[in-house]
């Protein structure tokens, strides 16, 4: 066989129109004079990108697949905390932020480390309900009742309470700064540990009475009432509104006589 009569040729499909010639791993080996049509293999690069598209799609499928069944298992645990009040029953998925809950009634419920920001109470009911370590920064409770609720350790900051009921309420460790408590009902609330303006402090020390039927806590001790040395000390966390002039005070707490500002108004 001659050299020249072989053709060495890639190929992805072999058409024969005549069996006198046969096609091996791309060798064609023609054979007297038939007549053979080889189709030419595409280019490498054509094959790999097919190849790529190939695996690309089937790893979006199974995303697809796999985001579509957590989305349904992390929907039916959302559903399952807010029923519970949030995870092992802490409140951590009860939100409420932004909430319109005007005059709605809540009473008894757990309400632990749940989220109020800014959400609208005004004339709402939450007698006896807990709300330990929860959040009501900027929340409008006007004329709200927490009557016998439990607020401990929540944050409270720069909310509206006027006229609202805290009758027989436990508020120890509380934090109310820039909170408006005017016109409060406060008889039996403990106050214990709270953080408190101290205008607002002196506001609320006018009426303050009761004791907390829970803590078996004075009102008026819970606020500091008639004690010179606690009240002197404003809010911590709000200097500008109620600290005092610097030095005024001595170590002790006490107004300090060589400062010759004791008796200012």
């Amino acid at each position: 066989m001659a050299l020249n009569s072989i053709s060495l040729l890639p190929i992805k499909s072999v058409s024969i129109s005549s069996s006198s010639s046969t096609c091996y791993y791309g060798v064609v080996i023609p054979q007297k004079s038939s007549k053979i049509v080889c189709q030419l293999e595409k280019s490498n690069t054509n094959t790999e990108t097919k190849k790529w598209k190939a695996i690309v799609s089937t790893a979006l499928a199974a995303a697809v697949i796999t985001f579509s069944s957590n989305m349904t298992a992390i929907a039916d645990l959302n559903k399952f905390e807010a029923e519970t009040r949030g995870e092992f029953g802490i409140g951590s998925a009860a939100q409420f932020g932004s909430a319109d809950l005007k005059k709605t009634v809540h009473t008894n419920e757990n309400f632990r480390r749940a989220n109020f920001t800014s959400a609208d109470m005004r004339e709402s009911d939450f007698s006896g309900s807990t709300f330990n370590g929860a959040y009501l920064e900027k929340a409008v409770a006007y004329k709200a009742n927490f009557s016998g609720a439990d607020l401990s350790d929540t944050l409270m900051d720069r909310m509206v309470l006027n006229e609202a009921n805290f009758t027989n309420a436990v508020l120890v460790r509380s934090v109310l700064t820039r909170s408006d408590l005017g016109g409060a009902i406060i008889e039996g609330a403990d106050f214990s540990d709270a953080v408190i303006d101290l205008p607002q402090k002196q506001a609320l020390c006018k009426y303050a009475s009761g004791t907390n039927p829970v803590t078996g806590v004075s009102t008026r001790k819970s606020l500091g009432c008639g004690n010179s040395r606690r009240n002197a000390y404003g809010s911590p966390s709000s200097p500008l509104l109620s600290a005092p002039p610097q030095k005024l005070l001595d170590r002790d707490g006490f107004c300090d006589p060589a400062t010759g500002l004791c008796d200012a108004s």
